[in-house]
């Protein structure tokens, strides 16, 4: 194998590296959008992100049918917490990306980027604020 082709594939090998590393980190995972004078987080389609009142940090308690309506904001095996973004173990172990320390969900009934249907359903669920 020549140098070449050596320097080549590593070359490939730290750019496909990156692309799957961004994504464990929140800038990857989560971005923000203006909505009434205030930043809303989203996930990075841009699909509005809520947080549950019944939720405590550091603790989701959203499963089964509460979790097929607003399915959690999932992070990556090597997610790393970053800044007011940290993450929450599941109860299955897999973990859920988290603002200020609560949960992170998508709503099933927001369709496209923008949308925010599930703020404020049944008094519970509100949208996930910057600040």
């Amino acid at each position: 194998m020549s140098t070449r082709t050596i320097l080549a594939a590593a070359a490939a090998l730290a750019l496909s590296a990156g692309a799957a590393l961004a994504e464990d980190y929140a800038g990857g995972a989560i971005k923000t959008m203006e909505s009434s004078g205030s930043e809303v987080l989203t996930d990075a389609k841009g699909m509005t992100l809520y947080i549950f009142d019944k939720d405590s940090a550091g603790m989701s308690n959203c499963y089964e049918q509460c979790a097929a309506n607003w399915p959690p904001l999932m992070a990556g095996a090597n997610a790393m917490a970053d800044g007011d973004f940290s993450l929450v173990e599941r109860k299955d172990g897999a973990k859920q990306w988290a603002h200020k320390g609560m949960p992170l969900y998508l709503w099933k009934n927001d369709m496209k980027p923008g949308d925010m249907s599930g703020d404020g359903v049944n008094g519970v669920w509100h949208t996930a604020k910057a600040d």
